[in-house]
């Protein structure tokens, strides 16, 4: 197979005006193209990204050749085609029609399908569709349009929700999903054990949220957090706060930092804040407790 095209070149190969596009807008993963077609026969090569194609104005005849065989159908205002990525595919129309291009990449969509199948998984292809009258899609594809004409506040975070939805939505009806051989028991390994205990203990003063501990091991949130706990019998905000109270308490003992620096450098907001979970989880104050180590 040859290098996979991104969405940026199609043109080359189906030339078209564009009427709307999500360039600049900082969107991960998603994107969007509409353009205006004159009839055409055309070969798009094989893409990189996932393609919905919603029709919006114009009614045309459309042949497409996928994977081998011809499919007819006549196209126009609510219908959709799909076409999975890493596939060459042929097009036939004869009228003109405009249409909204969403892109999707691979990597989302193989990373939505491990989040919501819990495993790992490889490769997703979706079915060869060149017409489906499916509001869903349809629904989706205006929503993300619109984001892309309005620029609204948040916009880049609303796009990655419509997509997810979206995508879960593809999983349901209309794909195939490869799942990885991994021979895990739905813990995380010994390897990644290691590697968030490390990152968590040298970065227990900044913000560790569920999405960067994730990150650190290249994981989905909703995956990482069900195998972390399999692996430390708590969820990760307890495992955290856990590493912190230690961290404090060790602090408290062997250092004459003032509370108010092992507060900061443990990760609590405050003094405060630190007092309360300490007090909560060893029934004294710090002061206390440095007092009586003494």
């Amino acid at each position: 197979m040859g290098e996979l095209i991104r969405f940026e070149q199609l043109p080359v190969w189906v030339p078209g005006k564009v009427l709307l596009a999500s360039d600049g807008q900082n969107w991960k993963n998603v994107a969007l193209r509409s353009y205006h077609y004159l009839g055409q026969d055309v070969v798009v090569p094989a893409m990189r990204d996932f393609m919905l194609v919603s029709y919006q104005t114009g009614v045309t005849p459309m042949r497409r050749r996928f994977d081998g065989r011809w499919k007819r159908e006549t196209l126009g205002p609510g219908a959709t085609s799909l076409l999975t990525r890493a596939q060459q595919a042929y097009w036939n129309w004869h009228e003109p029609i405009d249409v909204t291009h969403i892109y999707l990449s691979g990597d989302l969509v193989t990373n939505v399908a491990s989040e919501i199948m819990d495993c790992a998984v490889s490769e997703v292809t979706l079915e060869d569709i060149l017409r489906v009258d499916d509001p869903v899609m349809a629904n989706a594809a205006a929503a993300i349009a619109s984001e892309a004409r309005t620029c609204g506040l948040g916009g880049a975070l609303y796009v990655d929700s419509v997509a997810r939805a979206l995508i879960i939505h593809l999983l349901r009806q209309y794909s195939s999903v490869r799942v990885q051989e991994t021979g895990r028991s739905g813990s995380l390994s010994p390897q990644q054990k290691r590697r968030i205990l490390e990152f968590i203990d040298t970065n227990l003063e900044r913000s560790l949220d569920l999405k960067l501990l994730a990150d650190a091991l290249d994981m989905m949130p909703c995956l990482f957090a069900r195998q972390f706990r399999r692996t430390f019998g708590m969820p990760p905000y307890a495992f955290v706060k856990a590493r912190r109270l230690e961290k404090a308490r060790a602090l408290l003992t062997r250092t004459t930092l003032p509370i108010k620096v092992i507060a900061v450098d443990c990760g609590f907001c405050d003094q405060a804040h630190l007092t309360r979970m300490f007090a909560a989880e060893f029934g004294k104050t710090p002061a206390v407790y440095r007092l009586e180590a003494q």
